[in-house]
């Protein structure tokens, strides 16, 4: 659910807020580095994401936020739970056929099934207000099941291992890559709609 949307068509630099329900999903400010510098600087994570250097300090995720704040590639939103942040969530549209789904949790946060619900509001979001984009992509280290359990509940199907570099590990391993057709989506939601009547 959109809060806060102008009526105009969203640009992927707009600010507004995607609702679950029991998550809040939202531009990270200046405001919340040190929430997520600590969410953040831990090897666990760090390891299984491409992009997070271990360790993660306040500086950190300040670029980060300075960065995205002009990015028109990305789209990113911190995750919260109860007023508090849990994690991140995003889309990189560098590759405009094919935008990339990412997301990472605090580790106190694990298990609880915020990064599948995180993750199902920014597919609906994409495929709601992009209608030119007719697919999303997504990758898990094939060491992180829990990671590729999410993808798949959110009807990702896997499509090959790749060698990606992983900054906190220096080096790169191999991933399991998904992609989520528009149509898979359409039918899963469909489905689901259908089953709760």
């Amino acid at each position: 659910m959109l809060q806060d949307c102008p009526t105009q068509t969203l640009s992927r630099r707009s600010s507004f807020v995607l609702e679950t329900a029991r998550l809040q999903l939202r531009k990270p400010t200046l405001a919340d580095v040190k929430a997520i510098a600590r969410l953040a600087n831990d090897r666990r994570i760090a390891e299984m994401t491409r992009r997070l250097p271990h360790p993660y300090a306040a500086a950190d995720a300040t670029n980060f936020i300075k960065t995205i704040a002009g990015e028109q590639h990305e789209t990113v939103f911190l995750i919260e739970h109860e007023r508090a942040p849990v994690g991140m969530v995003g889309i990189d549209w560098a590759d405009e056929d094919a935008p990339e789904l990412g997301y990472w949790l605090g580790v106190n946060h694990w298990g609880q099934g915020f990064a599948t619900e995180a993750a199902r509001a920014v597919i609906d979001y994409v495929f709601d207000e992009f209608e030119d984009v007719t697919q999303l992509v997504s990758g898990a280290r094939v060491v992180n099941p829990a990671s590729r359990r999410i993808l798949e509940k959110c009807g990702f199907q896997w499509t090959g291992v790749e060698l990606h570099r992983f900054l906190a590990l220096g080096s790169s391993t191999p991933c399991d890559r998904f992609k989520l057709d528009r149509h898979v989506w359409a039918s899963l939601k469909a489905w689901s709609n259908a089953t709760r009547r």
